[in-house]
């Protein structure tokens, strides 16, 4: 692939930047972002990644990153579980699984699977990305 190709901005991440390019063009520099619009990128990121909100629209990555932690709270405080159930996985249990890759120029690939352990998922991708070069 080459890195210098870009890759198109999904249309609900291209609907904001217009937003957040006529809110910066009526506001003097350095204003802050109003909360609907850091919202907006939130939602968006929890969807698409941070990167891939933040690089388009010129958001600080580790703002939104921050913002996408924040999970609200009941009461103030997120109270801890008082217990935790940890169980083994059965070793004859077999599962069923399947894995579709689709890279930006349209090519498809999809791993199945029913065994009780996956196979090398991370390793087949590699190959597939190299050889779509």
């Amino acid at each position: 692939m080459n890195p210098k190709s870009t890759v198109p901005i999904p249309e609900a991440i291209a609907q904001l930047q217009r937003q957040l390019d006529q809110f910066r063009s009526t506001q003097p520099r350095r204003t802050k972002l109003p909360e609907p619009l850091w919202q907006e990128a939130v939602e968006l990121a929890r969807d698409y990644g941070i990167y891939s909100v933040a690089h388009p629209l010129r958001l600080d990555y580790m703002g939104l990153k921050k913002r996408l932690g924040e999970i609200p709270t009941v009461g103030g405080e997120a109270t801890k579980p008082a217990f935790v159930e940890l169980t083994e996985p059965r070793a004859t249990a077999q599962h069923e699984c399947a894995i579709d890759f689709e890279c930006p120029s349209g090519h498809k690939m999809r791993i199945q699977w029913k065994a009780s352990t996956p196979p090398d998922w991370v390793s087949l991708l590699r190959a597939w990305r190299e050889m779509e070069g």
